[in-house]
């Protein structure tokens, strides 16, 4: 029999957030966070106040979803979103791969001429942690309005996704082997622990059961300013 393989996180390699989305106004009236995709991972809401909407923009078009309390949506890697806050529209966010969305897994709309290599992109993307809150929100919400400019670029003439995608593969590609070192202890941990726990149950065997455990964790940081809003955020995988 294989070795039993170790995977403490939660279940199924997911990661949550709480996610407060900005009210900041937006050039076309609404109010709302920053369009961008997930080349890897698909991400879920569940709506736990507020009213407000997601936008999707995908090679079958767009659409508009809306969120109100006790809504659960998602989505695959490759969609387009843009949260749309109508009235205190607070969301917990689940990630595929252990958070992945939110440590690294990202690319926005921007235009392309902020698409061309890593550092033009950081350079337009980057919030500096160590800055006062108010330069963050600026810095935040600059890369929100400079995002949708993108947005609607590629909602009015969607041939244009193909190359956004390429742009936004390339943007990632130097990250992959740390994405793919997330993705191993994580979901794929996960999901082999699972198969062992079957082969022990097939021979009769339950000691797995005697090695039960209970964690917790809490926030390492609340109020960050994340793309769609305001996150109270956790380490994951948990230390």
């Amino acid at each position: 029999m294989n070795a039993f393989p170790a995977y403490g996180g939660l279940p199924g390699g997911v990661a949550v957030s709480h996610l407060c989305v900005y009210d900041w106004p937006a050039a076309d009236g609404l109010h709302g966070g920053t369009p961008h995709l997930h080349l890897t991972c698909s991400e879920g809401y569940v709506v736990t106040g507020g009213r407000g909407a997601v936008q999707t923009l995908t090679t079958s078009g767009y659409e508009v979803t809306p969120l109100a309390p006790g809504t659960v949506a998602w989505f695959t890697p490759g969609t387009i979103h843009r949260l749309v806050n109508e009235d205190d529209l607070r969301i917990t966010v689940l990630m595929q791969n252990s958070g992945l969305p939110e440590a690294g897994d990202a690319v926005l709309t921007l235009p392309p001429e902020y698409l061309t290599d890593p550092e033009t992109y950081a350079a337009a993307t980057a919030i500096p942690a160590d800055a006062p809150e108010a330069e963050q929100a600026r810095i935040a919400r600059a890369r929100r309005d400079l995002a949708l400019a993108g947005y609607r670029a590629l909602r009015e003439a969607p041939e244009g996704l193909a190359a956004f995608h390429r742009a936004a593969a390339a943007l990632v590609r130097h990250r992959l082997p740390e994405w793919r070192e997330r993705w191993l202890s994580g979901a794929r941990a996960a999901a082999e622990a699972t198969g062992a726990q079957l082969d022990r149950l097939a021979d009769g065997d339950v000691s797995h059961l005697a090695e039960a455990a209970v964690r917790t964790e809490q926030p390492s940081a609340y109020g960050k300013f994340g793309m769609c809003g305001r996150l109270d955020v956790y380490e994951w995988p948990p230390t």
